[in-house]
């Protein structure tokens, strides 16, 4: 039986999908186990994975055909220490970062999808020099220890402003 937490986990996951399904106009898919197949410890995978099957199970979202740069996490929480962010580290994003990275090949556009229980939907987009063309405002710059800068706003602004412009960094 599924556990409270991992059900909520997986309704996110969907309903990012879903999400990107009816934007994109192609079918975006929740990866079954939720990416651990590659992720984490399952990390040598990818060896003898090809790019086909790597894109297939990596992050938590499975990408249409035209994003074969997508590498993306999904994370629903009932709370989230946003102080953290104005002291400079935050733990737990930092854990979310470094699994969304475990995965990711040169060139991928990497992105966390983050939902806090009456808090909100958020991105957290890393800071590339191919990330330059997306528009951010009402944002937050999060200086990972191990991953660089990464962008966090708010989920449904971010993708009016930037729909198109993600498309074209998945390609």
């Amino acid at each position: 039986m599924t556990s409270p937490q991992k059900a909520k986990g997986n309704s996110w996951e969907r309903k990012v999908a879903d999400h990107l399904t009816a934007l994109y106009g192609e079918k975006f898919l929740r990866v079954p186990g939720s990416g651990a197949y590659i992720g984490g410890m399952n990390v040598h995978r990818k060896e003898t994975l090809h790019e086909a099957q790597v894109r297939s199970f990596k992050g938590d979202i499975v990408p249409g055909e035209s994003f074969p740069r997508l590498n993306a996490e999904c994370k629903s929480y009932k709370d989230f220490p946003f102080h953290q962010l104005f002291q400079g580290s935050c733990k737990i994003l930092d854990e979310w970062i470094s699994q969304c990275m475990d995965v990711a090949d040169e060139g991928d556009f990497n992105i966390i999808f983050m939902k806090f229980n009456r808090k909100g939907m958020y991105v957290a987009v890393q800071a590339q020099p191919n990330t330059s063309p997306l528009f951010f405002t009402r944002n937050f710059n999060y200086g990972s220890a191990h991953h660089g800068h990464w962008f966090i706003m708010d989920y449904d602004l971010f993708w009016e402003l930037n729909a198109d412009k993600v498309r074209d960094l998945c390609k």
